[in-house]
């Protein structure tokens, strides 16, 4: 009888062992998680996201990736009570076996789908990812399917959080009121003279502001047409940016950071546009460049990915805020009234108004975080433009990026200096706030 106990025991154990025999390191490889957030942002590009509009799919997005994916390291803990909305999450089951990672991209992904339009490109990616996935790492089908639920749940959750934060309603608040009577006021410009793009995100709610307010900008100098004045200065500096020996050093920055989604070129009675990523785009692909050179986990990666993600949102309620409060008249709008009408900026000037810079705000706002993770000194090749037409460009850290995406805006001929300056500060500013924040890791 005893030997038919051992017998029986070493059979349990046997398939017990047989059922873990997977490739775990595989199944929690976080290049699943970087492809995700590649396809995230082709689909963005595909239907034609503003760039505030874009921030939010990425943060909420996510946010539901590193919440079921956190489990996967003891030492995190949920952004519940931090986040200032966000309520308890589901759980996993104690005692159930999980492949964390998977679930987590499954998270990210399910928001994903669900905020944008392209849902059968959406489909098409996640049933290839997932196929991949199983085939590779031979994962048990009960782990997959456990993981996918939680993942699923996970997602669910987020996006019901999603409801409530006005996005719907702003949708249907009314469009901007343009003040033709006034000079200084921000006026529609070529080509297309466009409606204001997003007048009302500041109603968006923050994850982590107090207010779209809280860090509202310095005035920019006062409206001045008269040569010689301080208003003037700042609009010769933008006149003459390219008139300089290194010209075409500065018009491949401009190029570079241009990150317009929706460039039009007319040609007669034609009209074909360009489809290109976000400034938002941009940051999260720095996030994934720094996440891979750093060989980075999954955990570790999906930190990248929301500290970059809330960075972008939190920046763009901030500086949206602060371009509809001061309304302020674009360069090629004063220049062509009062200097020179024929004169045209390098890039297409942006559908709002000008103070301060979107991409000086949520670009020092994302560069915070990745600073925060990565370090100060980080070095990196950002191949991000690469595949449309550009060079890549080498940084000696996130926030020397930052400051170069900042300045871009004044090359490209459609921001004053003083937004850049002001804009880079209260990036900085945002950056910090969700560092302090958020803290994604338990103090030991």
């Amino acid at each position: 009888m005893k030997h038919t106990y051992t017998f029986l025991f070493s059979l349990v154990l046997l398939s017990f062992a047989c059922q873990k025999e997977y490739d775990q390191a595989e199944a929690e490889n976080p290049e699943y998680l970087h492809r995700s957030v590649y396809a995230l942002n082709e689909i963005i590009i595909h239907d034609i996201f503003s760039p505030p509009v874009a921030s939010r799919i990425y943060a909420y997005s996510s946010l539901a990736g590193y919440e079921a994916g956190r489990h996967a390291d003891s030492s995190t803990q949920s952004l519940a009570g931090q986040v200032r909305w966000l309520t308890q999450l589901p759980q996993p089951e104690a005692g159930q076996e999980y492949c964390f990672p998977l679930a987590g991209v499954h998270a990210f992904l399910t928001v994903g789908r669900a905020l944008t339009f392209s849902e059968d490109l959406m489909d098409e990616f996640r049933e290839n990812l997932y196929q991949e996935l199983k085939k590779k790492s031979g994962i048990r089908k009960d782990v997959f399917e456990r993981s996918i639920a939680y993942g699923n749940a996970v997602g669910l959750a987020v996006m019901e959080h999603t409801k409530t934060d006005n996005y719907k309603e702003t949708r249907t608040f009314p469009k901007f009121t343009v003040d033709e009577s006034n000079p200084a006021r921000w006026q529609p410009t070529p080509p297309d003279y466009k409606d204001a793009a997003e007048p009302h995100w500041s109603k968006i709610r923050p994850f982590v502001l107090d207010s779209a307010g809280q860090f509202l900008p310095p005035p920019p100098p006062p409206f001045d047409t008269t040569k010689g004045s301080l208003f003037r200065q700042k609009v010769d500096e933008v006149y003459h940016a390219l008139d300089v020996s290194n010209r075409a050093e500065r018009e491949e920055i401009a190029y570079f950071w241009d990150d317009n989604p929706f460039v039009s070129h007319h040609a007669g009675h034609v009209m074909f546009a360009d489809k290109k990523v976000t400034p938002g785009g941009h940051w999260m692909n720095i996030a994934m460049l720094a996440s891979r050179m750093e060989k980075a986990d999954f955990v570790k990666s999906s930190e990248a990915y929301l500290y970059t993600a809330v960075g972008l949102l939190e920046g763009f309620i901030s500086c949206w805020h602060g371009k509809y409060f001061y309304n302020l008249v674009r360069p090629e709008t004063y220049i062509n009234k009062y200097m020179d009408q024929d004169w045209r900026p390098f890039l297409q000037t942006p559908a709002f108004p000008e103070h301060t810079s979107g991409h000086s705000v949520i670009s020092r706002a994302a560069s915070e975080g990745l600073t925060y993770l990565y370090g100060d000194n980080f070095t990196f090749n950002d191949t991000t433009n690469v595949e449309y037409g550009r060079t890549a460009r080498k940084f000696g850290s996130f926030i020397e990026a930052s400051n170069e995406a900042s300045i871009s805006r004044l090359y490209g001929g459609i921001h004053y200096l003083p937004a850049l300056k002001l804009g880079e500060q209260q990036g900085r500013k945002v950056g910090e706030l969700i560092r302090a924040r958020i803290v994604t890791r338990r103090k030991e």
